[in-house]
């Protein structure tokens, strides 16, 4: 399924995320590689399947590479952890579980396969649409670093955002007509 088929099939009630969806697939503030992978990132974070393969077939035939899409899955496999973890941490209101070592391994972010930059921006999405404050503000003060501007983490968060309430429609929609 093309991406266009994906925006097809949604309802008319999801109008808005079909038109976010295609002018965030030409948006222009990002690299081809950091807009697909946020893309893929995304997709695969939320797991809803049609979405999956509307998005993997669009990066694919986009250009992304075998090497990038990995390293955008392997964002949203090490954030689906990591924003459990350090959402709990956050939440918690006892301080002592953020001074305990973590004890999870996170190799993945010191050799991510693709360019740290790339890597730190799916991170963002992800986190975003996991919902953690912490890594959010981690992987933001990392971007920013390296002079990545608003309006490109902007871009990578407008992403997570869209790929996320698609997905959840697609979901929906799936489970009402089944």
């Amino acid at each position: 399924m093309s991406l266009d088929a994906l925006r097809e099939t949604l309802p008319a009630y999801a109008k808005d995320l079909s038109l976010n969806l295609s002018s965030l697939a030409n948006e222009t503030l990002l690299t081809d590689q950091q807009k697909w992978g946020a893309f893929v990132a995304s997709a695969h974070a939320v797991g809803t399947p049609a979405v999956i393969r509307a998005v993997d077939a669009a990066a694919a035939a986009a250009g992304l590479s075998a090497e990038a899409a990995t390293a955008a899955k392997a964002a949203a496999a090490i954030m689906g952890m990591n924003n459990v973890y350090y959402r709990s941490l956050h939440l918690l209101s006892n301080p002592e579980y953020k001074t305990l070592p973590a004890k999870l391994r996170m190799n993945i972010l010191a050799n991510p396969g693709v360019d740290k930059v790339d890597f730190e921006l799916w991170s963002t999405a992800v986190s975003a649409i996991n919902g953690c404050g912490m890594c959010l503000d981690a992987h933001e003060s990392e971007l920013k670093k390296h002079g990545m501007p608003n309006t490109s983490i902007q871009a990578a968060l407008r992403i997570g955002a869209v790929v996320n309430a698609v997905s959840r429609v697609v979901a929906a929609e799936t489970a009402s007509a089944a």
